[in-house]
């Protein structure tokens, strides 16, 4: 893996999170003013640094399984725990919402990031 790789994925990880909390604000007519945001976004952007230590995303962190999953599951379980203990509440339609919208976009990112690395991995064989 590349050097600037892992800082890459961790940057694609947040940037999900971030969209997802910028599309909710938006969606839910909340604002987007930045401490609005911020105050939404923390608890899953703890979560999915606290998922990165956990897993040891770094050394593989384009890996769909295990690492991506359970990055994604522990940027839910934990951002969810979080809320709930500052009194933000998750209701159900919240948990599915966000499980659904960040394993699309978290665990869709890997599966783009592994499609072109096949594609060139053949075309270099291919070429050879």
């Amino acid at each position: 893996m590349r050097s600037y790789a892992a800082p890459l994925a961790f940057a694609a990880d947040l940037i999900c999170v971030l969209a997802f909390v910028v599309i909710g604000r938006i969606d839910h007519e909340s604002g987007t003013a930045l401490a609005g945001i911020w105050g939404t976004a923390w608890p899953f952007l703890a979560a999915t640094a606290l998922g990165w230590a956990v897993t040891l995303a770094w050394r593989s962190a384009g890996r769909i399984w295990p690492v991506g999953v359970f990055v994604w599951a522990v940027t839910v379980a934990g951002g969810m725990a979080l809320r709930v203990f500052t009194g933000e509440g998750a209701p159900l339609s919240f948990v599915v919402v966000t499980s659904l919208f960040l394993a699309a976009t978290m665990l869709g990112w890997r599966v783009a990031a592994l499609l072109v690395a096949r594609a060139r991995g053949d075309r270099r064989q291919g070429a050879a």
